[in-house]
């Protein structure tokens, strides 16, 4: 009986994490969450300054269906940042101006993506994966709603840390001109 019950709420999860996916939108700089096909959630976003493609090097968002692979900062305190995705016990200085400073700082929460069509953004040289895309904060909020990033979605940091709370690895992502 114990068993059946464990079995039981292991698929429940699973089946409601599967109705829970994100949209990301390059032409209005905006990520959704949605739970069966329904916005729930709206969020400012930056996608890349050098525009959308899928080659590696190129810095560019690449397009197409995704799935959250792994989530990094649980527990991290918002601000702080990460390189090469070790938490950094520190505080990055936000800037809320419009202004692009030469660093790219990695903040508070990071989601990694990897892409889900063969050739498109899976394998070779357009792995999103091995390009290191993510959802991830940034120090730089006062860029957040333009294109401004390195390739990844930047978010505001408060809204990273809600998204990562809200969402599972294996979330889908899809991410749309």
């Amino acid at each position: 009986m114990k068993n059946l019950f464990i079995a039981n709420i292991m698929f429940w999860s699973i089946a409601l994490d599967a109705s829970v996916s994100i949209e990301i939108e390059i032409s209005s700089q905006r990520l959704f969450l949605k739970e069966n096909n329904q916005i729930i959630r709206s969020f400012p976003i930056s996608s890349s300054a050098f525009g959308e493609g899928q080659v590696e090097n190129s810095l560019q968002t690449p397009y197409g269906k995704h799935k959250i692979n792994t989530k990094i900062g649980t527990n991290v305190p918002k601000n702080d940042f990460f390189i090469s995705r070790e938490h950094i016990p520190q505080s990055a200085t936000i800037i809320h101006k419009a202004i692009d400073s030469k660093d790219d700082f990695i903040t508070s929460r990071i989601m990694w993506l990897e892409g889900e069509e063969e050739g498109l953004n899976k394998g070779g040289s357009v792995d999103s994966f091995r390009r290191y895309i993510y959802i991830h904060g940034t120090h730089e909020e006062g860029l957040i709603g333009q294109k401004a990033s390195h390739g990844c979605i930047r978010m505001l940091n408060h809204d990273v840390i809600e998204l990562f709370e809200l969402v599972s690895e294996d979330t889908v992502v899809n991410i749309l001109y």
